[in-house]
């Protein structure tokens, strides 16, 4: 029997680090994070670049709620078989490789094409990536909890991080440095060929076991009933109905029995989180270039540096949540998630490209962002029920994103009102005002953040 969270010593905690499956993480989270910001900040800042409006580049962000609605299709992901791609890699790593084929296939398109004159077709092409990355995190997602159990939670969630953060770093920094020095299209042929890292982990990692507990087997047996007591009807009929029942109804009906009343609490929560990190997000590099950053301070500043500080975020909160308890660190998370933005409040009231300023910010908001993503993961992981991983962790992250994504479509059309009402006062008041009210969003979240971990602690045996 393992030792309670709080009597693990560092240590051991550290150790954790050096487990297969936990490096393997390292190498599909690199594949799970390339192509956000391809289709994200990267993008807005090409598109800034290209003289496409701070409002038209906020719309265009709402690709990014293709992960929001990844939900829709888990189900699928989650029990549907690929004809000869399932019976050769299983289930989770056929999934995986085909999603990663779509990333790759789609930043090629991608980089055949000007913002300028073939925008419509950049934002088509965006979104076949957008969709593949979220499906193959449904896959991902799912194959990372079933590959661990729960005492390797936090250090599997915090090598993901870290492999995440790789990716980002190449997606932000990297691909700034090749545009500046080279050209836009090639960095997005760059990326489209770091898409073979996935490809090549998917191919040498196995397919994990599929776990059930006995409360899943009772509601299994309860898609036996109901398929029994379909009665006479065609066979495709019949086998749809079973499977809306058993990829459907099933998950949703085990969280909500799981926890009643406070499951539609811990999906406000899980919505609320990162509300203030995703709703400014969208603006942060055309906040640079408006400045007068270069490209190359801010791969250097905000992507290579900020990648250090995120890092030593990340494994700083995986060790937390080995040596504590997930729960038990939520509300310092939204804290410091919200608070960071009053970081870059403080840049735009300055009004100058100060370097020694946005180092001060990216620290802060690295840092934290770093901390607080190993912790959710992990909180989110514990929530799921691994016979149903896909879906539920799909709906978990889905409703994590949607609203920061909603929020965020508006904040180039914000921002434009908000610089066109205080500039003449303040150049970047506008973006100032624009962060301070990110930052507010985050007290929602805090206020739910006590209710959870009361509510988790309550379940927690003593030790």
């Amino acid at each position: 029997m393992s030792a309670p969270a709080q009597d693990r010593g560092w240590r051991e905690a550290l150790a954790t680090y050096t487990h297969p499956r936990v490096v393997q993480l390292l190498f599909l989270g690199f594949s799970a994070g390339l192509p956000f910001l391809l289709v994200f900040s990267t993008l807005s800042a090409w598109l800034r670049e290209f003289g496409i409006s701070r409002t038209a580049i906020g719309f265009i962000s709402w690709i990014g709620i293709t992960y929001s609605f990844k939900f829709v299709w888990s189900p699928v992901v989650d029990r549907v078989p690929l004809p000869l791609l399932s019976r050769w890699l299983g289930r989770r790593r056929a999934w995986m490789l085909l999603a990663q084929a779509g990333i790759a296939a789609g930043l090629l398109g991608m980089s055949f094409c000007d913002p300028r004159l073939e925008l419509w077709w950049l934002v088509v092409l965006a979104l076949v990536v957008a969709f593949s990355s979220a499906t193959q995190d449904i896959a991902l997602d799912a194959f990372r909890i079933e590959a661990t159990g729960e005492s390797l939670q936090g250090a599997t969630a915090a090598t993901y991080q870290l492999g995440y953060r790789i990716a980002v770093l190449a997606a932000g920094a990297g691909a700034l440095y090749i545009a500046e020095f080279f050209s836009w299209p090639t960095a997005y042929r760059t990326m489209a060929a770091l898409g073979l890292v996935g490809i090549a982990t998917t191919f040498m990692i196995s397919e994990p076991e599929r776990r059930s507990g006995i409360g899943t087997i009772e509601l299994e047996g309860k898609v036996a009933a109901f398929a029994a007591g379909l009665g006479a009807m065609p066979d495709w009929a019949r086998q749809t109905l079973i499977f809306i029942y058993g990829a459907i109804v099933c998950p949703f009906v085990d969280f909500f029995a799981r926890y009643g009343w406070m499951a539609v609490v811990l999906l406000l929560f899980i919505g609320l989180f990162r509300l203030s990190d995703i709703a400014m997000g969208v603006m942060a590099n055309p906040f640079y270039i408006d400045m007068g950053f270069s490209l190359s301070q801010i791969a250097n500043v905000s992507k290579i540096y900020g990648f250090v500080m995120s890092i030593l975020g990340a494994l700083l909160g995986g060790a937390l949540v080995f040596r504590m308890s997930a729960a038990r660190l939520l509300a310092p998370a939204v804290f410091l998630i919200a608070a960071s933005n009053l970081t870059f409040a403080w840049l735009a009231w300055i009004g100058q490209p100060d370097t020694l300023v946005l180092t001060v910010a990216i620290s802060i908001d690295n840092l934290a962002g770093g901390m607080s993503g190993s912790i959710f993961i992990a909180f989110l992981s514990g929530l799921t029920n691994t016979a149903y991983t896909a879906t539920q962790y799909a709906l978990f992250t889905s409703i994590m994103t949607l609203p920061g994504k909603l929020m965020g479509g508006s904040s180039g059309w914000i921002v434009d009102r908000l610089q066109a009402d205080f500039s003449a006062t303040h150049k970047f008041g506008g973006y100032a005002i624009f962060f301070v009210y990110t930052a507010l969003l985050g007290l929602p979240a805090l206020v739910l953040a006590f209710v959870v971990r009361r509510r988790f602690e309550k379940e927690t045996p003593p030790s």
